[in-house]
């Protein structure tokens, strides 16, 4: 196997050689005490060929990359320089094995070449065993692209010889698992990414299309801006891999059909050259083009006839970095070539895209630096005796920290530049990248473009680039589709707002203290509503509650002064007292209504009122039944009337009255007691304080009375032909009526009205059902007793009794 390597490494020497003559010899080798071996795709394979058998690759045959042939030279001139300078690395010369590295996946021989020692390459236990047999090449610069790099790093991991690449930018070189030996003097995909995302994000385009070379690059930055846009108003609209089978008429038709405006093209050079070619050929017009950094300074393009038509090109570009030195360099060395490319003048490399310079300057730097403080170097020279093994170089190579063209030079524990920057070009009329602004990340994060200086397709309007149009104040998003940049605008109703920085696609619900009007963006507090006692209603319904203790109090009296007398009697007697009794605590329900309510509160608004009314409601029940009794049911039914006077009836009613509807209200409020309620529903700008009843609850409580009432009907009516002075069914009937039409009209208020009123109407209700009785039961008889002492006699109501005798016999 060994063997094999070797012929083939030999075989690769042999087509080097042969491309070599094309430029010169001594362009590619320089002999030197250390080597640095140098990757540099000078000619590059635009499709790989596929062979039965390992075949070299003629790179000399391949298409000429003016912009590698600079960085080559550039590699040249770096070490030159070294050699020059009596501070770094004093009295040891440095010497280079450069490459041209054409093929992605198939220029094996050279690697072989710089791993070979005496051209042979040694089994890995072998080259262990034996120290002194090593490659004197102390590390390698390059190779250029992420595929390149991935198809030869293994080579040099294994015995841990520095890479130091000027251009691949895959984030799988971040893994120091897998490539341990591996430094790069350019800035990850993620910081070129977060670069372009922040373009997109500053101009405010959402609908985008990502175009990303099908290869080991294009594939890692398209991964890192779909990680990045994530959590951003960002939508990819579409994405491509690019390769030189792409359709691109197929490819601009479906970004047409999805109105993109803004494409970012995240390729190399010539896949770029390619999309940018094709839509001038196709007249692709009016969009914003955004170039990763290595295709946007390109010296090609922006001179390409129809290049205005396309739309705007801006993008991101590692800085124009000056070498001193380099163009007195390159004329010096035009002189003494003697190659085909004789046609290549001096400023036609110099003026050549200069990207990636300052990566191959500081590459090979790097490596310098690195061996200088391995061979423990000092102002008298270098440690001659120091056996240099690539290994010692690597552990250099992580801990550099030197100035280089006032910068820094530092590496993270992953192998990535601590240094550099990236501006922000924009391709002007005048065929130039001009620098609009800049992109900072070490040691922080600085962004800016002055958008001043960009001349847009649209003469001086930002162009746009969206799904849907943005929704009008007080709308929210609702995502139309997959994409969240697509929607419809729907306002958000009363009660709910929209906050656009923190959740564009949904109306948030306001507190229960706060409401708002639709298509609002904030909440405002409601204003708080409840019926002081100072209030003109409160303070009147409060009057009219103590004058009707008053009377009951009077009347109260006047009945104990005529306890004996036949008014008093007919009227009850000593349940008179019991009915004004229940009237005067009813009134309790109606002082409460009023202030904030509490829970005490709630539970005495209407407790005090159904309880004493209803036993005021069985006194009228007993008392219409005992006067029909008497008069008629005493003759027909003797037993029932002996058995009612004899275990007095009347008061067992009242007692059982009482005591059911007191049991109703303990079970209802055991478990649902009354409480302090905040009305939010029928006002949305108010919250009216009241109290949370339960009306299923309290429902057969209700129909107690309701019951009580029927059978006040009931009796009523059974002795409207009695006695006059007997007969109290016009006066219980009309009181009732009265009861019930008052409860009509709360009810059909409360249906209609919620307001903080409420509370009046319901006191007034409670406080009419009382003096419903008040007036129209009692104040008739107070009035006789008064005024007509001459009806209240035995005689007269003995009178009437014959009277009704006689005309019953009749």
């Amino acid at each position: 196997m060994a063997y094999f390597l070797a012929s083939l490494c030999f075989l690769g020497s042999l087509l080097q050689t042969l491309d070599l003559c094309e430029f010169s010899a001594s362009e590619f080798q320089l002999e030197g005490d250390y080597l640095i071996g140098g990757l540099f795709d000078i000619h590059h394979v635009n499709a790989p060929d596929y062979h039965d058998k390992p075949e070299a690759i003629d790179c000399s045959s391949q298409p000429f990359l003016l912009p590698n042939y600079r960085r080559f030279q550039l590699m040249r001139f770096s070490v030159e320089e070294i050699n020059n300078s009596a501070n770094l690395l004093p009295n040891v010369s440095l010497g280079y094995d450069i490459f041209d590295h054409c093929s992605d996946v198939q220029s094996f021989p050279d690697v072989l070449k710089l791993i070979s020692v005496n051209g042979l390459i040694n089994p890995r236990h072998e080259h262990h065993n034996k120290r002194s047999k090593i490659s004197n090449v102390i590390g390698v610069v390059g190779p250029f692209t992420s595929t390149q790099v991935l198809s030869v790093a293994p080579l040099f991991m294994v015995d841990f010889i520095p890479m130091v690449s000027y251009g691949a930018s895959s984030s799988v070189f971040s893994r120091k698992q897998n490539f341990p030996s591996f430094l790069r003097t350019v800035q990850p995909n993620k910081d070129v990414i977060e670069a372009i995302v922040n373009i997109v994000l500053h101009f405010k385009w959402s609908w985008v299309a990502f175009l990303n070379s099908d290869n080991d690059f294009g594939i890692d930055g398209r991964d890192f801006f779909i990680k990045r846009i994530k959590d951003t108003d960002i939508c990819l609209a579409y994405t491509k891999d690019l390769n030189i089978n792409t359709n691109f008429h197929q490819m601009f038709k479906r970004i047409e059909a999805q109105r993109v405006h803004t494409i970012i093209v995240f390729a190399p050079k010539g896949i770029a050259e390619a999309v940018i070619g094709s839509a001038i050929r196709l007249n692709v017009t009016n969009k914003v083009w955004i170039a990763d950094d290595g295709w946007s300074l390109n010296k090609k393009l922006p001179k390409e006839k129809g290049i205005r038509k396309i739309g705007t090109i801006i993008g991101v570009s590692q800085p124009e970095v000056t070498i001193p030195g380099f163009n007195k360099f390159i004329y010096s060395e035009k002189n003494q070539t003697h190659c085909k490319y004789n046609g290549l003048s001096t400023k036609d490399i110099i003026d050549a895209d200069p990207s990636f310079s300052f990566p191959v300057y500081s590459a090979v730097y790097t490596i310098a630096h690195a061996l200088h403080k391995a061979l423990q170097c000092g102002n008298d020279g270098c440690n001659n005796n120091v056996t240099v093994h690539p290994q010692m170089i690597l552990a250099e190579l992580k801990k550099s920290n030197f100035t280089l063209l006032n910068q820094t030079i530092e590496y993270d524990e992953n192998g990535d530049p601590k240094f550099g920057y990236y501006y922000i070009v924009y391709w002007n009329h005048r065929g130039d990248a001009e620098k609009v602004g800049f992109f900072h990340f070490h040691p922080w994060v600085n962004f800016f473009i002055n958008r001043t200086k960009i001349q847009w397709y649209k003469k001086g309007e930002v162009p746009t680039s969206i799904c849907s149009q943005e929704c009008p104040v007080g709308y929210a998003k609702n995502q139309n589709g997959i994409y969240k940049c697509c929607f419809n605008c729907e306002v958000c109703p009363n009660g709910t707002y929209i906050n656009i920085t923190e959740d564009p696609y949904h109306c948030l619900p306001c507190k229960d203290t706060e409401w708002s009007e639709p298509g609002s963006t904030s909440c405002s507090l409601r204003v708080v509503e409840y019926v002081p006692f100072t209030d003109s209603g409160a303070i009147m319904i409060t009057v009219g509650a103590w004058i009707l203790v008053g009377l009951t109090l009077a009347m109260s009296a006047v009945f104990a002064i005529n306890y004996n007398t036949p008014v008093v009697r007919s009227a009850g007697g000593p349940m008179c007292f019991l009915i004004l009794g229940c009237l005067t605590l009813c009134t309790v329900s109606v002082f409460v209504h009023f202030e904030k309510p509490t829970i005490s509160f709630c539970v005495l608004r209407f407790l005090p009122f159904v309880l004493f009314y209803t036993v005021c409601l069985a006194c009228f029940v007993v008392r219409s039944f005992q006067i029909v009794c008497i008069f008629k049911i005493a003759a027909k039914f003797p037993k029932i009337h002996i058995w009612w006077m004899k275990y007095h009836g009347q008061w067992l009613v009242i007692i059982v009255a009482f005591v059911t509807q007191a049991l109703l209200f303990l079970i209802n409020y055991s478990f649902h007691p009354p409480k302090p309620y905040n009305e939010t529903i029928w006002y949305p700008d108010k919250i009216i304080l009241g109290c949370n009843i339960n009306v299923n609850e309290v429902l057969i409580s209700t129909l107690l009375l309701g019951t009580l009432c029927f059978l006040c009907f009931i009796f009523s009516y059974m002795g409207k032909d009695l006695p006059k002075n007997y007969n109290e069914a016009k006066a219980i009937t009309f009181c009732l009526l009265l009861l019930i039409l008052t409860w009509i009209i709360f009810a059909t208020v409360f249906m209609l009205y919620r307001g903080k009123y409420i509370q009046i109407f319901s006191a007034l209700a409670i406080l009419s059902s009382l003096f419903s009785f008040l007036f129209w039961y009692f104040l008739p008889k107070c009035y006789i007793i008064i005024f007509q002492p001459h009806k209240n006699t035995k005689q007269y109501f003995q009178d009437l009794i014959q009277n009704y005798t006689k005309t019953i016999s009749q």
